[in-house]
């Protein structure tokens, strides 16, 4: 019923005419001594607010059906957040309606404009020689009688780079971490000496989540050199074991940049703040001119925040068609900032030493989180919402819905350029609150209930927190997401859920409903178009289109990427005719109840259709951030692990299959050479197999392949259908030691299709179906696929019929490989068979 009457009040809304309601109007040019009439406009929200709170105390006549408070166009510099409480509050039948004047575009600011810019004359103090004669500089502004503080600047509406020291994408590895000592080992930075760099920071990509550290020391050894970091977070960082620094030689230690030091300026489009000196450096871009460019650094990190309490709620509030921008968030350069997941930072968090807790036995760490800010922080409020209204350019959270919220509409928005989650919803912990306790208020007005999240576009966010998400929800009841498209985001589309407990919790009646979700995972894995967390009953994902998975170069896990991901403790799901290109789903330790039906390619096109903005919200499409030319998208493929078995104790065939079904792999899927054990399959995870391995046989080497490096399939050819069935023949052979000749190889293979088009050729004659080839090191794994019934030996010989250059090519070939371990004197490629 509580939905019902949301809605309505929202339909009601898009439809009253307003020539009875009290009018307020507010322009950049008003003054607060004036009228507040259209011609006489007030200069502030604050002041149109004070206006209708006195007309509702004095019971006025004229506000009967409502007070409508129209913002023209232009930038309203707030110095403070818009205050909205309980005595701002309307009726059902008197709203208070802020919005943007007919045909107009007002913004609310948290920003500061720089001007005055004026080119470098001659150098500063650690400035790169390539940099000079390029750079911009102007005076830091004074907020408040301080110097103001910042991490983000725009120009042009573009944000800018804080300046580092790799150029986009491209980061560095770390060499090791030491965790007793707090200290991490990189290799040496080219930049010259950073001892003396005041603000220098690291960012560090591990697992599903980034960290900021603040740097505090910096000890350059030969070609490496060691960090210390600042505290609480140095103490954070080295004692959670969720998620932690990866330290990996198949995929590679956790990659990182360092920041915030003027040795780093030195591309177009990047900047630099002398706090000391109170001056701003800035490169500019080919097209930027700082002469008339709008340069805007964040002074507010809110910029309206909506609070009632638990008895008194802000209610009937309502934003249209106003534009939110320029907020900053300062925690990570004060205290640094390590998420524990979804962008929450740790206060605090370690590894039990012996595991367990009342509801959770096998538990071994404990977090406790605190909540970014937002641009917009809305709590104790029923029936408010925002529809048409723009959320750009913020450092943290946009739109946040958290605590004793009911009956809310978010529709039509855009939230673009956003450092952290677009919109969060719930609780997820308080901070007072381990993130593993089940959150169940005794008071139940404490829950976000009945919220509607429909119709937005989510585009570019997560761009500073790239842990964050698009949509976050935590512990949330009656909330229904739906029509939304979703896109550019560095992790996961939707987060529902927080605990990672089966146990019933204030969780339940949620639906995920028709939306777009595309380009996402850009840099974090371990995540999902929609993923989620623990007990909701009631609960369902539906009708949802999910596709377009970057390819995150630095992921800890090349294939831990999945469409949808019910993860721990997820229990009474319905996941049903959720279309995605294959059925890459992961479902990590669920609770009982979940029902899977009809999800996949398969799915009809007709609902397909259907999903993301409807037909009145597709005029946001415009405004899409484009897809990022640096990033390749992924699609699901086999997976190979090798497991070699030691001469001292030999693999039980019948113990691997028992692990292999434990990862729900086919024992078909199963090839051997020798003391060689491949497997070959598509794996929900890969990475929970392996660790099964590396359990199961202690004494033996467990290695996946995770680089795949040529494919070659049936659409490089003009003729032959692609057949129903395949069967595999696997071989293995190893690179030469030669680095030299390893990379040409590399190169030979990158460039073929191009180069060499006879050798697709060849494969096409042969109806070969495909053509894998991976490498762990040295070591290469070859995957051909031919139609089921036919033999490799039979169709090989086709692929040089009347084709010279095929031999040619594997005549070349030879010389870039040589047998394993084990091969027989001149043998190269070795042969896994199955049913041994």
């Amino acid at each position: 019923m509580k939905r019902t009457i949301a809605t309505l009040l929202l339909a009601f809304i898009s439809t009253l005419t307003f020539a009875q309601q009290a009018e307020i109007w507010i322009a950049p040019g008003g003054s607060d001594a004036g009228a507040g009439t259209k011609e006489k406009p007030l200069a502030s929200l604050q002041m149109g607010l004070r206006k209708v709170r006195e007309l509702r105390r004095l019971n006025d006549p004229g506000i009967s059906q409502g007070a409508h408070i129209y913002l023209k166009k232009g930038l309203y510099a707030l110095s403070e957040p818009v205050f909205i409480r309980p005595e701002d509050s309307g009726t059902p039948s008197s709203p208070t309606i802020i919005e943007a004047a007919p045909g107009e575009k007002p913004i609310l600011s948290g920003g500061v404009a720089i001007t005055n810019w004026q080119k470098l004359k001659g150098t500063v103090t650690g400035l790169p020689k390539d940099a000079i004669g390029n750079v911009w500089v102007a005076d830091a502004p004074n907020v408040g009688g301080r110097l103001l503080e910042f991490r983000q600047l725009w120009v042009n509406g573009e944000k800018a780079i804080r300046a580092k020291d790799t150029p986009y994408p491209l980061m560095n590895r770390i060499l090791s971490w030491n965790k007793q000592e707090q200290t991490c080992w990189i290799p040496a930075p080219k930049f010259g000496d950073l001892s003396k760099a005041a603000g220098l920071e690291m960012l560090i990509h591990q697992w599903w989540a980034i960290a900021n550290l603040r740097i505090k020391r910096i000890d350059v050894q030969g070609d490496s050199a060691r960090l210390w970091f600042h505290q609480p977070e140095s103490r954070i960082q080295s004692e959670h074991p969720w998620p932690a620094p990866w330290l990996s030689k198949e995929t590679g230690n956790s990659a990182f940049y360092l920041t915030n030091a003027i040795q780093f300026l030195n591309q177009p489009g990047e900047w630099f703040l002398d706090a000391k000196a109170a001056k701003i450096y800035y490169i500019p871009r080919p097209d930027e001119n700082l002469a008339t460019a709008q340069v805007i650094v964040p002074a507010l990190e809110t910029l309206v925040r909506i609070a009632g309490t638990i008895d008194h709620p802000v209610a009937n509030v309502l934003f249209k068609g106003i534009s939110f921008q320029h907020t900053g968030w300062l925690r990570p350069s004060q205290q640094g900032h390590v998420p524990h997941q979804a962008g929450l930072y740790m206060l605090d968090a370690y590894k039990l030493k012996i595991p367990g807790t009342p509801d959770k036995k096998s538990l071994e760490n404990l977090a406790w989180v605190g909540r970014p800010a937002a641009a917009v922080e809305v709590n104790f409020a029923s029936q408010t919402g925002f529809e048409t209204c723009r959320f750009e350019h913020m450092a943290a959270t946009g739109l946040d819905y958290h605590k004793g919220v009911q009956d809310n509409v978010i529709r039509g928005n855009l939230f673009k350029d956003i450092g952290g989650t677009g919109i969060m919803a719930g609780v997820f912990a308080d901070e007072a609150t381990e993130i593993h306790v089940p959150y169940n208020p005794t008071d139940e007005r404490e829950i976000c209930s009945n919220l509607t999240i429909s119709n937005n576009l989510i585009t570019n966010v997560t761009n500073e927190d790239w842990g964050s998400v698009g949509i976050g929800a935590g512990y949330v009841r009656g909330i229904v997401i739906a029509h939304n498209d979703i896109s550019e985001v560095g992790y996961s589309g939707i987060s529902l859920g927080w605990g990672w407990t089966r146990t019933i919790n204030a969780m339940r009646n949620n639906r995920v409903v028709a939306n777009r979700i595309h380009q996402y995972a850009k840099h974090m894995y371990d995540a999902a178009g929609i993923y989620t967390l623990s007990a909701q009953p009631g609960s369902s994902l539906t009708e949802n289109v999910i596709d377009s998975v970057y390819k995150a170069p630095y992921a800890h896990l090349p294939a831990h990427w999945f469409y949808l991901y019910t993860d721990e403790g997820s229990s009474y799901f319905t996941v049903k005719d959720n279309w995605t290109p294959s059925e890459k789903y992961l479902q990590n330790a669920n609770g009982p109840n979940n029902v899977w039906e009809h999800n996949g390619p398969q799915v009809a096109d007709s609902l397909k259709a259907k999903a993301g903005l409807e037909t009145p919200y597709q005029f946001l499409l415009r405004e899409k951030a484009p897809a990022d030319p640096q990033w390749r998208i992924n699609k699901e493929n086999p997976v190979i692990v090798e497991l070699t078995g030691s001469e001292a104790q030999p693999i039980d065939r019948e113990q691997l299959k028992e692990v292999m079904a434990r990862s729900k792999v086919r024992p078909e899927a199963l090839y051997q050479w020798q003391n060689h054990y491949v497997i070959f399959d598509k794996v929900q995870d890969v990475f929970v197999l392996s660790e099964r391995l590396k359990s199961a046989f202690p004494t033996s080497t467990v290695k996946t392949y995770y680089d795949l490096f040529y494919e070659f399939n049936r659409s490089r050819c003009d003729t032959g259908p692609v057949s129903g069935e395949w069967s595999h023949t696997i071989l293995t052979a190893n690179l030469v030691a030669d680095a030299k000749l390893q990379n040409e190889y590399l190169t030979y293979h990158a460039t073929q299709f191009e180069k060499w088009p006879e050798v697709a050729n060849g494969f096409c004659n042969a109806r070969f179906q495909q053509l894998l080839l991976y490498r762990n090191g040295r070591q290469l794994m070859l995957v051909i696929s031919v139609p089921k019934g036919e033999s490799l030996d039979k169709l090989n010989p086709k692929t040089t019929e009347n084709n010279p250059r095929m031999d040619v090519w594997n005549v070349h070939m030879k010389k870039y490989q040589e047998g394993i371990p084990g091969t027989k004197p001149g043998e190269v490629w070795v042969e896994f068979k199955t049913g041994q």
